[in-house]
Protein backbone atom coordinates (compact mmCIF):
# COMPACT_ATOMS: atom_id res chain seq x y z
CA UNK A 1 0.00 0.00 0.00
CA UNK A 2 0.98 3.43 -0.63
CA UNK A 3 2.20 5.64 2.02
CA UNK A 4 -0.07 8.72 3.37
CA UNK A 5 2.02 11.87 1.68
CA UNK A 6 1.89 9.85 -1.81
CA UNK A 7 -1.93 9.69 -1.35
CA UNK A 8 -1.82 13.24 -0.31
CA UNK A 9 0.15 14.12 -3.65
CA UNK A 10 -2.05 12.64 -5.88
CA UNK A 11 -5.23 14.14 -4.63
CA UNK A 12 -3.65 17.53 -5.17
CA UNK A 13 -2.36 16.85 -8.41
CA UNK A 14 -5.70 15.70 -9.76
CA UNK A 15 -7.67 18.87 -8.20
CA UNK A 16 -5.06 20.87 -9.29
CA UNK A 17 -4.94 19.26 -12.73
CA UNK A 18 -8.97 20.09 -12.67
CA UNK A 19 -9.09 23.86 -12.19
CA UNK A 20 -9.43 25.85 -14.65
CA UNK A 21 -7.49 28.42 -13.24
CA UNK A 22 -4.29 26.31 -12.86
CA UNK A 23 -4.34 26.92 -8.90
CA UNK A 24 -6.10 25.65 -6.12
CA UNK A 25 -6.34 27.12 -2.24
CA UNK A 26 -6.47 24.48 0.83
CA UNK A 27 -6.93 24.65 4.10
CA UNK A 28 -4.48 22.74 6.28
CA UNK A 29 -6.44 21.86 8.95
CA UNK A 30 -9.32 20.42 6.64
CA UNK A 31 -7.25 18.52 4.30
CA UNK A 32 -5.50 16.95 7.39
CA UNK A 33 -9.05 15.75 8.85
CA UNK A 34 -10.11 14.23 5.48
CA UNK A 35 -6.86 12.01 5.71
CA UNK A 36 -6.85 11.63 9.17
CA UNK A 37 -3.63 12.82 9.41
CA UNK A 38 -1.60 15.34 11.33
CA UNK A 39 -1.56 19.00 9.67
CA UNK A 40 2.12 18.52 9.30
CA UNK A 41 1.67 15.85 7.42
CA UNK A 42 0.14 18.28 4.59
CA UNK A 43 3.14 20.57 5.25
CA UNK A 44 5.53 18.02 4.32
CA UNK A 45 4.06 16.97 1.06
CA UNK A 46 3.67 20.29 0.34
CA UNK A 47 6.99 21.14 0.59
CA UNK A 48 8.61 18.41 -0.21
CA UNK A 49 6.92 17.40 -3.24
CA UNK A 50 5.34 21.21 -4.74
CA UNK A 51 8.48 23.14 -5.16
CA UNK A 52 9.52 25.49 -7.53
CA UNK A 53 12.04 22.83 -9.21
CA UNK A 54 9.23 20.20 -10.04
CA UNK A 55 7.41 23.17 -11.37
CA UNK A 56 4.75 24.72 -8.67
CA UNK A 57 4.57 28.06 -6.45
CA UNK A 58 3.43 27.85 -3.36
CA UNK A 59 1.68 30.63 -1.37
CA UNK A 60 0.38 30.52 2.02
CA UNK A 61 -1.75 33.27 4.74
CA UNK A 62 -1.47 31.88 8.03
CA UNK A 63 -3.91 32.59 10.83
CA UNK A 64 -8.06 31.92 10.67
CA UNK A 65 -8.80 32.66 7.45
CA UNK A 66 -5.35 31.04 6.52
CA UNK A 67 -4.98 29.35 3.40
CA UNK A 68 -2.23 27.34 1.29
CA UNK A 69 -2.23 28.02 -2.63
CA UNK A 70 -0.52 25.86 -4.86
CA UNK A 71 -0.38 27.25 -8.81
CA UNK A 72 1.79 25.09 -11.63
CA UNK A 73 3.93 26.53 -13.36
CA UNK A 74 3.27 26.70 -17.44
CA UNK A 75 5.83 25.27 -19.41
CA UNK A 76 6.42 27.59 -22.61
CA UNK A 77 5.03 26.18 -25.83
CA UNK A 78 7.22 24.19 -28.23
CA UNK A 79 8.67 27.15 -29.96
CA UNK A 80 10.18 28.74 -26.69
CA UNK A 81 10.81 25.42 -25.08
CA UNK A 82 14.24 25.41 -26.13
CA UNK A 83 14.95 29.31 -25.58
CA UNK A 84 13.58 28.25 -21.83
CA UNK A 85 15.95 25.29 -21.21
CA UNK A 86 19.00 27.23 -22.58
CA UNK A 87 18.46 30.16 -19.83
CA UNK A 88 17.10 27.53 -17.27
CA UNK A 89 19.99 25.68 -17.53
CA UNK A 90 22.88 27.79 -18.26
CA UNK A 91 26.75 27.18 -17.91
CA UNK A 92 26.16 24.78 -14.95
CA UNK A 93 23.17 22.88 -13.12
CA UNK A 94 22.89 21.22 -9.45
CA UNK A 95 21.38 17.89 -9.54
CA UNK A 96 18.26 18.87 -7.67
CA UNK A 97 17.48 21.41 -10.45
CA UNK A 98 18.38 19.37 -13.08
CA UNK A 99 15.89 16.44 -11.77
CA UNK A 100 13.31 18.94 -11.33
CA UNK A 101 13.34 19.91 -14.60
CA UNK A 102 13.46 16.54 -15.91
CA UNK A 103 10.14 16.11 -13.82
CA UNK A 104 8.24 18.80 -15.19
CA UNK A 105 9.28 18.10 -18.97
CA UNK A 106 8.16 14.67 -17.95
CA UNK A 107 5.01 15.69 -16.43
CA UNK A 108 4.41 18.03 -19.51
CA UNK A 109 4.87 15.04 -21.15
CA UNK A 110 7.39 16.51 -23.81
CA UNK A 111 10.13 13.33 -22.52
CA UNK A 112 8.67 9.68 -21.42
CA UNK A 113 9.09 8.12 -18.47
CA UNK A 114 11.44 5.96 -19.50
CA UNK A 115 13.93 8.91 -21.09
CA UNK A 116 13.26 11.31 -17.82
CA UNK A 117 14.86 7.68 -16.16
CA UNK A 118 17.28 7.71 -18.73
CA UNK A 119 18.33 11.23 -18.19
CA UNK A 120 18.30 11.03 -13.99
CA UNK A 121 20.61 8.44 -14.66
CA UNK A 122 23.21 9.94 -16.73
CA UNK A 123 23.47 13.31 -14.39
CA UNK A 124 23.69 11.70 -10.83
CA UNK A 125 26.46 13.05 -8.86
CA UNK A 126 27.24 8.96 -8.46
CA UNK A 127 27.79 9.25 -11.93
CA UNK A 128 29.79 12.66 -12.36
CA UNK A 129 32.16 11.74 -10.10
CA UNK A 130 34.15 15.01 -10.23
CA UNK A 131 34.62 17.90 -8.16
CA UNK A 132 32.48 20.95 -8.05
CA UNK A 133 32.02 23.49 -10.01
CA UNK A 134 33.29 20.83 -12.81
CA UNK A 135 30.25 18.24 -11.93
CA UNK A 136 27.63 21.08 -12.62
CA UNK A 137 29.17 22.52 -15.97
CA UNK A 138 29.19 18.45 -17.25
CA UNK A 139 25.75 17.65 -16.13
CA UNK A 140 24.78 20.90 -17.92
CA UNK A 141 26.33 19.75 -20.91
CA UNK A 142 24.62 16.45 -20.75
CA UNK A 143 21.42 17.77 -20.00
CA UNK A 144 21.88 20.32 -22.94
CA UNK A 145 22.93 17.57 -25.40
CA UNK A 146 20.14 15.16 -24.88
CA UNK A 147 17.20 17.40 -25.06
CA UNK A 148 18.64 18.77 -28.38
CA UNK A 149 18.19 15.42 -29.27
CA UNK A 150 15.06 14.67 -27.94
CA UNK A 151 13.26 17.80 -28.33
CA UNK A 152 14.40 18.37 -31.95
Amino acid sequence: MRNISDIIEKYLKSILHESPEGAVEIQRNDLADKFSCVPSQINYVISTRFTVEKGYLVESKRGGGGYIRIRRIEFPGPTSLHTHLQQTIGDEIGQTMAEGLIYQLEEARFISKREAGLMRAAVAREVLMVKLPYRDQIRAQIMKAMLISLLA
